[in-house]
């Protein structure tokens, strides 16, 4: 039974060979593989090694060698059409069957590879030729070397409209042939078909496998168009295939590139010789899914990296808005924001790879880029205007299709950026501190207000301490649901280490939002029935215990508005503490690689908020956390 080659090839880019075979024999990293003992014959050493990157297997004790399907074939006994049964069972893909026309087909796509790298031979050809000097001699001027002009294949189309026609009809390649491959056009007005590609510089594009399957041609000049791509054939489709794709993928995978998509060819080309080995680029056409889930096989976080004018902003956008669909956990997009005036490509050549490599620690991502774009359409000084945001954020969110990523983004949009907006001084949880004296504590210290002096108890455990704030948290917003208004922002931002207490925490900020979108008051009876129409009324009322209030009073019914927000303000910052000094750490090792005066005056300013808290007993050995303060958290 045969199958066609663009199933195959679907269904092996979809599994991981590591993962089948992982299911078989223990595998071990091996440098950019994995080894192990032979799942076909006994062996104590292991000799059996298994490459993802290039889609293989290998024994050198018994000579198994092979695929995906190969080793299915071999483990499971089964036959070819079988193992494609199974494997696309686990692909999520559905069999097709090729009848007598689809094998036709798939022979014809064979010969049409032939005639397409027959043609790539003879650009290549033609660029060393003498009517290729001035094409050369441009490459040249664009900063390639001989070696990046052989690697990417580079050729020349020379003038004339019958050049490539006549060269390839010697060897055997019809003109039926030559027009189903792109390679000549037959408008109606002329009597006979013309070469497509004339007096340009040649870019092959290759499959992921990097066999020739259509071309990209530039002028050079200023003529109009300045780049020419083959129309779609049985080869090569547009809005599939990515430019370089088959290099990005053994630079990711062999060398641990980062996966980026620059807009052009000689962009894409500049990368690698700068060193950026995982570009590439969508063939003149906005990202499109095909293309994100091409680029998401090799690299989780691909970064966009387009031209810096507004039409490259535009691109960024556009790419963010088709992603927002298809995100997942361990999917995402970010974006490299270049210079106004520059292209990956001029950057690289005016200042270095150096100057590039600090771009790329300074991307953005789709929350950002869609945020940023909203914020562009006017002021939303007004309650009205921020609504309007809200609304705009909310249908966005709607695409999101995981329900873990659409939280995720609320949570940022809606949450912390839009409850930021139109409120003159932000509650931070860092500076959530109260200046109020009380008796020197060892060393003659003024301390802060801390959970302590609202009966948190000290414990051995940080883990223990931390459930045990998070929870105190939970119970202070059923009792005195208005800590939620004046609060909101920071609480999303904790990390809730319980699972039922981050959930029971997302349904809390659900009824707050649902309140200020019906311009209702919270209240503590409303607070619970929302969390009991969760089904969450068993959670709810273990919170309101009296013994829940053991470790916490303010977080008590009968505590003062007044001391519910100082303890709930004050167990906020010590739960934030973990993640200011982890924002130090980053924000040093970044200045390390560049000390540049934005990034030192982050770290300046992380540190004053670390000394503020250090200097107001956040850190004192006897305070509600213990030795060593919430770093254990």
């Amino acid at each position: 039974m045969a199958f066609p080659p663009a199933f195959l090839e679907e269904l092996r880019a979809r599994l991981t060979l590591s993962s089948v075979v992982g299911r078989r024999t223990r595998l071990v990293k091996a440098g950019r593989e994995y080894k192990a003992c032979c799942p076909f014959h006994n062996e104590k050493t292991p000799s059996f090694y298994v490459n993802d990157d290039k889609q293989f297997f290998h024994c050198f004790g018994c000579g198994a060698h092979g695929d995906v399907i190969g080793f299915t074939m071999r483990a499971d006994h089964l036959s070819f059409p079988e193992a494609i049964e199974k494997l696309a069972g686990e692909a999520g893909l559905d069999v097709p069957r090729m009848g007598p026309a689809e094998r036709e087909k798939a022979e014809r796509a064979k010969t049409l590879g032939d005639a397409v790298e027959a043609a790539c031979v003879w650009y290549q050809e033609k660029l060393r030729a003498p009517e290729g000097r001035a094409a050369l001699a441009y490459l040249h001027g664009r900063g390639l070397s001989d070696d990046t002009i052989e690697r990417f294949r580079l050729g020349f189309a020379p003038e004339g409209w019958r050049n490539l026609a006549a060269a390839l009809k010697l060897r055997g390649f019809d003109e039926a042939m030559l027009l189903e491959a792109g390679l000549i056009a037959k408008p109606e007005d002329r009597p006979e078909p013309f070469d497509f590609f004339r007096n340009r510089v040649m870019f092959p594009i290759t499959d992921r496998r990097g066999r020739v399957i259509a071309f990209g041609g530039r002028v050079m000049d200023d003529s109009k168009p300045k780049y020419l791509n083959s129309r779609d054939t049985p080869l090569f489709h547009k809005r599939g295939n990515l430019y370089a794709l088959d290099k990005a993928r053994l630079g990711v995978g062999e060398r641990k590139a980062r996966a980026l998509v620059a807009e052009g060819y000689m962009d894409v080309i500049a990368l690698h010789q700068a060193g950026f080995e995982g570009a590439v680029a969508p063939l003149g056409t906005a990202l499109t899914e095909e293309q994100m889930e091409a680029l998401w096989r090799i690299h989780p976080e691909p970064v966009v990296c387009l031209d810096g004018d507004a039409a490259g902003q535009r691109a960024a956008l556009k790419a963010a808005e088709t992603a927002l669909p298809l995100l997942k956990p361990g999917r995402a997009l970010r974006f490299a924001v270049l210079p106004a005036e520059d292209d990956p490509d001029s950057l690289i050549k005016r200042d270095g790879a150096a100057a590039f490599e600090r771009l790329l620690e300074r991307t953005k991502g789709i929350d950002d880029v869609v945020w940023e774009s909203e914020l562009a359409k006017g002021p939303v000084d007004t309650p009205d205007r921020r609504a309007t945001l809200d609304a705009a954020l909310r249908a966005r969110l709607a695409r999101i299709a995981d329900k873990t990523v659409q939280k995720a983004y609320e949570n940022e949009w809606v949450w912390t950026r839009l409850r930021r907006l139109g409120r003159p001084e932000p509650v931070r949880p860092r500076l959530a501190y109260s200046n109020a004296p009380r008796p020197p504590g060892k060393g003659g210290r003024r301390a802060v207000v801390a959970p302590r002096d609202f009966g948190l108890r000290t414990a051995g455990n940080p883990d223990i301490l931390a459930r045990r704030a998070q929870k105190l948290l939970l119970t202070a917003v059923l009792n005195h649901p208005e800590l939620l208004w004046e609060n909101a922002e920071a609480f999303a931002e904790i990390g809730f280490s319980d699972p039922v207490a981050a959930h029971l925490r997302a349904a809390l900020l659900d009824c707050a939002h649902e309140a200020a979108a019906a311009q209702s008051p919270l209240d503590s009876q409303g607070v619970i029935a929302h969390l009991s129409a969760m089904g969450l009324a068993e959670e709810a009322a273990s919170l309101t215990k009296p013994s829940s209030y053991e470790h916490g009073a303010f977080a008590g019914p009968g505590a003062s508005q007044d001391e519910a927000r100082a303890g709930f303000r004050s167990v906020l910052s010590l739960l934030a503490r973990p993640r200011i000094e982890e924002e130090l750490r980053e924000a040093a090792r970044a200045v390390a690689d560049a000390p540049e005066p934005e990034l030192l005056a982050r770290v300046d300013a992380l540190t004053a908020i670390l000394r503020d808290l250090n200097a107001q007993g956040g850190s004192d050995e006897d305070d509600a956390f213990g030795s060593g303060g919430a770093t254990g958290l």
